[in-house]
């Protein structure tokens, strides 16, 4: 049997918007042949999400999840095509699990194309510099900074970020998986984090040079 690799898979959901083990096991099942795949997924009504991207998702819900004794908070709005889907226990768990995901992974934007170009430039210098620093060869640097963008973006970017009940899956995958199953289109619309004193210089007391300033007086 031919091997399922990451790539095949990549293909196989651009194509046809399934999720990420349904083109897996339809790969699996079809020997690695892309178009009996496709077929396969077709059959199985698993490969509707990729045209569901063009609907109007007005609906949804906004969310609160609270985290540690209320040290960290978040608000998330996700949104889908109609109230029913809105009020049924699915489409209520994905947005709890990204209300939890948010608390424990702290992403700063929802997608790559929300990374501002100046941090993007700023982080594509720093790697740059650390490859420099390790005696990589000029030819590959480039190759190399841009595979560590990738990495970068898995670590700031909500979507592209593993996540964090299922490692083995992106939050982007996630969704993909609820859209096949649900029937609907759904979109992370946004999301703010709130933790318990960022933003604040916390004063930093020195004990002692407060007890000898006292003894001077």
């Amino acid at each position: 049997m031919a091997e399922v690799t990451a790539a095949l898979v990549k293909e196989l959901r651009e194509r046809t918007g399934a999720g990420m083990m349904d083109c897996k096991k339809a790969l699996i099942e079809c020997n690695c042949e892309l178009e009996k795949a496709c077929d396969y997924l077709r059959e199985k009504g698993l490969a509707a999400a990729a045209k569901k991207g063009g609907r109007i998702a007005a609906e949804g819900t906004i969310e609160s999840y609270i985290h540690g004794g209320g040290r960290i908070g978040v608000l998330i709005e996700v949104n889908c095509e109609t109230d029913f889907v809105a009020r049924g226990d699915e489409f209520k768990a994905l947005v709890r699990d990204m209300g939890l995901h948010i608390a424990a992974a702290n992403p700063q934007y929802l997608n790559k194309e929300d990374v501002p170009a100046d941090v993007l430039q700023h982080e594509r210098d720093i790697l740059k510099a650390q490859a420099l620093n390790e005696g990589k060869p000029e030819k590959i640097i480039e190759k190399m900074v841009e595979g560590r963008i990738e990495k970068f973006y898995k670590e700031v970017c909500l979507m592209e970020q593993a996540f964090v009940k299922d490692p083995d899956k992106s939050v982007r995958d996630l969704v993909l998986d609820k859209v096949a199953k649900i029937g609907e289109r759904i979109v992370i619309r946004r999301f703010t984090r709130y933790e318990l004193g960022a933003g604040i210089e916390k004063r930093q007391d020195d004990f002692a040079a407060d007890v000898m300033k006292e003894l001077n007086r």
